[in-house]
């Protein structure tokens, strides 16, 4: 007999796949008579690989079926944009046919599918799914706050006539349900209303109303405001918005494991912090594109030598190019550089024992839960944020790209769970060791604003726990709200048994 289905069609990056992954095994939970389906686009871009983690997935979760789309043509033009962002856009837009296609396999094999859950880069596959008369949902990775940006992009749009990047820090958008965001802290994306990301972008928000429901991996007393302006219809104020549904936090179990080079594997750094005193470690991990230049290495590891605090640091090549705010050209790695090349003269060494720097990678949400890690410096990426939030561990906010620089001023300012690490104030993004050591202490301090996040974590996390209770829970009901959306949406029968 054939199976009822749900399909998910993700972005290539990985944290996006495993938000995606996590929401279909939560929905089996609560459904487990239902067949996932999960449509793998090709990755525009060298980023992390996804293989080992989908074995995994695989192997722990029959009900989960992958499948990979394959890539555009090698004759396809693609747009020369400095954002690594327009070149996936353009890549899932040449892959809408083979998705298509795929979907309509997918009908022709099972009893009905209820929905095609994809992500915001996949907006574009809202025409797909209506052409096939499959319900399309969007699951927004990121948090309601920013959600509320993105809904409120094109009454933002139509209100200003100018860049919001020549508007700068004096002009303050106002957002319903999100902190007042000074112009030049939106998404670098949207910087440049002239900018074809930014087309794309408008043009996606756009039709977010025609979504059958918004989906994003957050909880409610996360981003309270942010939610109840939402599910108000504040944020897109002449149409219809969809309903929302708040099932986070969502977080992975790290996936499969995958080893470092140089001073420490990423396995072997759990076993240096058993060594380590309760709280005493700071954990700075960036993200799958997280990179910087060969000097901002080193200033980090000058400002960590002299903070004098314990730390367990995941070091990542330099790009090509040295370019490292959110250009294409950081997607693109020079050969595998060992550790004692990147960092300065020494420092290995000066700080064996309090200090652990592992090459690329290490388990995310393992290290956040060990009870020897205190503190987190963070890109601001939405799925590491939860799993601090789920570990109650306070931050240090150091926002690289996409909205994260949005992120920040939500967590600095708004939830008060993170501390803002401050860039040269020339427009590079530069931050000096003084500065990282400046922080790194701040944030250890047993007093102080560093204590004053702390409490904060501690009481985020218990909400977030409450969040996820058996039935009563804020996030339970949202599933068990979006669960009965999908079985009782008109659905794409194929007239199998």
């Amino acid at each position: 007999m054939a199976a009822e289905a749900v399909v998910f069609y993700p972005s290539p990056a990985i944290g996006h796949l495993i938000s995606m992954v996590e929401l279909g095994r939560l929905i089996l939970t609560h459904r487990p008579s239902l067949s996932v389906h999960i449509i793998l686009p090709p990755a525009p871009y060298q980023a992390d690989a996804t293989a080992p983690y989908i074995a995994a997935v695989s192997a722990s979760t029959p009900s989960i079926a992958f499948h990979r789309l394959p890539p555009p043509p090698a004759t396809a033009v693609f747009p020369n944009s400095p954002h690594h962002e327009m070149l996936m856009i353009e890549t899932l837009r040449l892959t809408l046919p083979h998705l298509r296609r795929k979907l309509q396999q997918i009908v022709s094999e099972s009893a009905a599918v209820h929905g095609l859950i994809v992500d915001f880069f996949n907006t574009a596959a809202l025409s797909v799914a209506a052409e096939l008369e499959i319900p399309c949902y969007n699951f927004f990775t990121s948090g309601a706050a920013c959600l509320a940006f993105f809904l409120h992009f094109p009454t933002l749009h139509g209100s200003h006539t100018e860049s919001f990047g020549d508007l700068g820090r004096t002009t303050i958008l106002e957002i319903p349900g999100a902190p007042k965001l000074p112009a030049s802290e939106v998404p670098k994306i949207l910087l440049d209303r002239n900018d074809d990301v930014y087309r794309c972008f408008l043009e996606f928000t756009t039709r977010w109303p025609e979504f059958a429901g918004l989906i994003v991996n957050t909880f409610d007393a996360l981003e309270s405001e942010a939610v109840r302006a939402i599910s108000a219809g504040l944020c897109v104020p002449d149409l219809p918005t969809p309903p929302l549904y708040c099932i986070g936090p969502l977080i992975g179990d790290g996936g499969a494991r995958k080893e470092g080079g140089g001073a420490g594997s990423g396995a072997d750094c759990l076993a240096w912090l058993d060594s380590q005193p309760k709280q005493s470690v700071v954990f700075l991990s960036f993200g799958s594109l997280g990179v910087f230049s060969r000097e901002q290495l080193r200033e980090i590891a000058i400002g960590l030598e002299r903070s004098g605090q314990r730390f367990l640091w995941v070091v990542r090549d330099p790009p090509s190019g040295e370019d490292t705010r959110g250009n294409a050209d950081v997607l693109l790695k020079d050969p595998e550089l060992s550790l004692e090349g990147l960092l300065p003269d020494g420092f290995l060494e000066r700080t064996e024992g309090r200090g652990y720097v592992v090459k690329s990678w290490a388990p995310q949400v393992e290290v956040l839960g060990h009870e020897s890690v205190g503190g987190f410096v963070t890109h601001c990426g939405w799925n590491s944020v939860l799993e601090a939030i789920r570990a109650g561990v306070p931050m240090v906010a150091w926002p690289l790209y996409a909205e994260q620089n949005f992120n920040r001023v939500l967590l600095v300012e708004e939830i008060r769970i993170a501390l803002p690490m401050v860039e040269r104030n020339d427009g590079s993004g530069f931050v000096e060791a003084a500065e990282v050591e400046r922080c790194v202490k701040e944030l250890m301090e047993i007093e102080g604003s560093g204590e004053l996040v702390r409490r904060s974590m501690v009481e985020m996390k218990n909400a977030a726990e409450d969040a996820l209770r058996n039935d009563s829970g804020s996030s339970r009901v949202g599933l068990v709200r979006l669960v009965d959306s999908l079985m009782h949406q008109r659905v794409r029968d194929s007239g199998k048994p």
